[in-house]
């Protein structure tokens, strides 16, 4: 297979970039390839946050090692062809389980995102209209190489953008569909501000799934979540993109550990189900630095199969539910009934 004209010339042109010499440190700022400044890892160093933190990780929160043959073959196309996955930059416990079924996550729309949620290492800054007019062939020519039977596009937000980025996300999965039809497409969007027209671009572009995080409780929105995103504005937009094309399924994750109580968590589930929300998914919260909030609790797997129990008896087609479960875990078989072969006494994972 071959990579979009011109693929590999910019390939040879990035690699001549100069590396800079010391890489910023966690919570500093620095100044992007692009021209704009962003601070690494989201969050401003402050030192660590006061909190009633447990220390150490339980034995349930081991991922096994990734291998397969499956997985060796996306390893050699994205090295081969510097491709980049949310799988490999979020370093995902179970980036071997998806790639080797065939499923990735790729994030678009450059890795400066310009909100600072307190929970997610994404850097942020704000890239003053930055695009990349070439990456929804790129994205394209990308899944393809792959061989991707399901891929989920992600992004950052762009609050910089007029319509947040929707028609650039919507050309991606345009661009994806015309190039391998046969490839299922998740979109793990933006809020895009709560703006209908942009949830609606994404919506009619082709995806077989819509998915946007509600991430924890209402109570805990704020501070866990950017000012500018809310618990009620992500459920306007996943109950909008249902409304709007009801045969498109809809999908949202919610992170546990961060002190929600069942009631909250039950709470959530009814008010996603309210607006029509198909697919939800429940992990645990894991602190990716000391300047991000910190954890309150690991939440057993015997736990997270109650939770699940709760989620389906609330008519969700599926709940599925883990410790190590993130929203693009084993994306393809969100609807196989059996939390995507998730099961006691082994370690529950995903991206």
């Amino acid at each position: 297979m071959r990579a979009q004209p011109g693929y590999d010339a910019r390939m040879a042109e990035f690699k001549r970039i100069p590396v800079i010499a010391e890489a910023p440190r966690s919570g500093e700022k620095y100044l992007t390839a692009q021209g704009f400044t962003a601070i690494k890892d989201g969050v401003r160093a402050r030192g660590g946050l006061d909190s009633p933190a447990p220390t150490g990780k339980p034995r349930w929160l081991k991922a096994p090692l990734a291998a397969g043959e499956g997985y060796e073959a996306v390893r050699r196309t994205v090295r081969e062809h510097h491709l980049a996955t949310v799988c490999e930059e979020a370093k995902c416990p179970n980036i071997g389980e998806c790639w080797n079924a065939g499923t990735a996550t790729i994030m678009v729309m450059g890795a400066v995102c310009t909100r600072a949620c307190r929970f997610c290492a994404v850097d942020t800054g704000n890239p003053r209209g930055w695009l990349d007019a070439e990456e929804p062939a790129n994205v394209a020519a990308s899944v393809e190489l792959m061989g991707l039977r399901y891929v989920v596009l992600t992004s950052v937000d762009r609050d910089d953008l007029s319509d947040g980025g929707a028609e650039h996300y919507a050309a991606c999965v345009r661009a994806i569909k015309q190039r391998t039809p046969g490839t299922a497409v998740e979109a793990l969007t933006p809020d895009f501000q709560g703006v209908r027209a942009g949830v609606a671009r994404v919506v009619d572009s082709g995806v077989e799934v819509f998915a946007q995080n509600i991430e924890t409780v209402r109570r805990l929105t704020h501070p866990v979540r950017d000012p500018r995103a809310g618990y009620q504005q992500t459920l306007d937009v996943l109950g909008y993109a249902k409304a709007h094309r009801p045969a498109v399924l809809t999908k949202s994750s919610l992170m546990l550990g961060l002190g929600e109580t069942d009631g909250e968590i039950f709470e959530c589930m009814d008010d996603l189900r309210t607006v029509g929300v198909d697919i939800l998914t429940l992990g645990q919260y894991l602190r990716p630095t000391l300047h991000h909030l910190p954890v309150v609790r690991f939440v057993t797997p015997e736990e997270f199969a109650r939770y699940r129990e709760a989620g389906l008896a609330r008519g969700f087609r599926e709940c599925v539910s883990g410790p190590l479960v993130r929203s693009s875990y084993r994306a393809e078989r969100a609807l196989a009934g059996n939390n995507v072969g998730l099961h006691e006494g082994r370690a529950l994972h995903s991206p």
